[in-house]
């Protein structure tokens, strides 16, 4: 009896580990393949501000953004 609900809780926790990093696998690989913002949009979202990025400052921030995802 005892040895099943234990078998049960260590099955639930292995489980939940490799469930949380496949997850973490697979969206870390499809993040990459589709990043959420592009150069293109940064210079999009750059000119609606009423500049005119060069392109320094668009790899810049591109960098940036690269170094918190």
């Amino acid at each position: 009896m005892w040895g099943q609900i234990l078998w049960c809780i260590i099955g639930l926790i292995v489980g939940l580990f490799i469930g949380f990093f496949l997850a973490r696998y697979f969206m870390q690989k499809y993040l990459k393949k589709n990043p959420p913002i592009n150069e293109k949009m940064i210079e999009v979202m750059m000119t609606s501000m009423g500049r005119k990025p060069s392109k320094k400052q668009v790899s810049q921030v591109m960098r940036e953004m690269n170094r918190y995802m």
